[in-house]
């Protein structure tokens, strides 16, 4: 597919697939390949998370539309192929993640897609896009384990920083678009909306009331999260993918080879760039 014409998302923004549509794939072995190695280009690759984890749900039974999904990321590798995250030197040494959760996305088993990344000063470290392992009841409810995943992930980092003699001076933020999750992050009182929720998620509020966590709403115009949880029109996508960080490489100085300009540039202006 090197001559294919390029996509501008790597996934569309119409109904999730659905593990009984269309007609199996007469190879296996090759979707298999194909979407193993596209699991490893998430390692650099956030944009394409969501795209991916999409694919991988039908491991076990590709078929058609299955495989035009995966090879719409393909066409949309095809037209990004000088694209990487860009690392650089920050003042800031907090933790700011955003989640975000999808209610009930998944046609077959009604179960949410969740979302999230992690960023530690102005550099994404951290993200994620699963499907969670029970069903929600309710929005709030979905959105409340999407919080309570960037919460454990946004607390074993910082235990990492300590171990690494940087450790954090400030609560980590964590932005969330939904209202109820904010609240109920907050809020003791158990009522409709939290009675179904196992108690294990409940440890978010203890870090809120601890002070290492603060809970906040973020509109969901800068929900950056979104990219992880369902497929988003092209100029939102654009918007957000540049927000992670996943922008081109910088344009090297005339007669100076890139990885030269990478390596041995001097702090603060350091960069780094990773692509695969």
């Amino acid at each position: 597919m090197s001559a294919c014409k390029p996509a501008n998302t790597p996934v569309d923004t119409k109904s999730k697939l659905s593990g009984d549509n269309g007609a199996p794939f007469d190879d296996p072995s090759l979707y298999h390949q194909l979407a193993g190695a596209l699991q490893y280009l998430t390692f650099t690759r956030p944009d394409i998370s969501y795209a991916v984890q999409q694919v991988c749900l039908f491991m076990h039974d590709p078929r058609v539309p299955h495989y035009n999904s995966l090879k719409r990321v393909l066409r949309y590798l095809q037209g990004t192929l000088d694209y990487g995250m860009h690392l650089s030197a920050t003042p800031s040494s907090g933790l700011i993640s955003y989640s975000d959760a999808d209610w009930g996305g998944c046609p077959d088993t009604k179960r949410s897609t969740s979302g999230y990344c992690v960023f530690l000063g102005d550099n994404l470290i951290s993200w994620s896009s699963k499907r969670q392992a029970t069903l929600s009841r309710s929005s709030a409810e979905a959105e409340y384990r999407g919080v309570a995943n960037v919460v454990a992930e946004t607390t074993w980092l910082r235990n990492l920083l300590l171990e690494l003699h940087r450790p954090l001076r400030s609560a980590m933020i964590v932005y969330c678009d939904n209202i109820s999750a904010v609240y109920m992050s907050h809020n003791p009182v158990h009522h409709q909306r939290t009675k179904h929720i196992e108690i294990d998620i409940h440890f978010v509020r203890k870090k809120v009331s601890l002070g290492d966590v603060r809970v906040l709403h973020v509109p969901s115009a800068f929900q950056y999260a979104d990219i992880f949880t369902k497929g988003l029109p092209t100029p939102l996508f654009v918007d957000f993918r540049h927000s992670l960080t996943i922008r081109p490489p910088p344009a090297p100085t005339e007669g100076v080879d890139l990885l030269e300009v990478v390596t041995f540039a001097p702090p603060p202006a350091v960069h780094a760039f990773i692509l695969v």
